[in-house]
């Protein structure tokens, strides 16, 4: 089954927040995660990976904090994804750099019947992921259903 990690679950739940604070406000890893009810320490590891992607800018201090580095709308669910569970990929074949069964594991990838199917599928998926924005994940009703 396809499905998003627990750590990529919590960086949109904390993107998500970030993006619904005023311009000038910050939240701490502890605010978001007790009004969210998840981990505090996941969600710190988490946040630190964000902001070495530049999603969020982090702030020190006893009034310190996070906030979005950039606007929702241009942060892509494709690139959150990716700065937190690696390439976004179906199958082992599919890590973008396995031409070969030496370099990917796979015992049949020279006569598999469906690399190319799931090839065209991944590749419309990664394009997909692209195209959800921040932006749509915080009012979702609006945008997702116009997709």
């Amino acid at each position: 089954m396809l499905s998003l990690t627990k750590k990529t679950g919590y960086a949109l739940i904390a993107m998500v927040h970030l993006a619904r604070l005023a311009d000038d406000r910050l939240a701490s890893a502890r605010e978001i995660a007790e009004k969210s009810a998840i981990p505090t320490a996941l969600l710190m590891n988490v946040l630190k990976t964000l902001a070495a992607e530049g999603y969020v800018e982090s702030h020190r201090g006893a009034h310190g904090g996070y906030r979005l580095a950039r606007p929702p709308e241009e942060i892509n669910l494709a690139d959150v994804v990716t700065a937190l569970e690696g390439p976004i990929r179906l199958a082992e074949c599919l890590s973008g750099q396995a031409d070969d069964e030496a370099e990917c594991g796979c015992q049949i990838m020279a006569h598999c019947p469906i690399v190319d199917p799931v090839h065209r599928v991944q590749r419309k998926l990664s394009d997909f992921l692209k195209t959800v924005t921040l932006a749509e994940i915080v009012e979702p009703t609006t945008a997702l259903s116009a997709k």
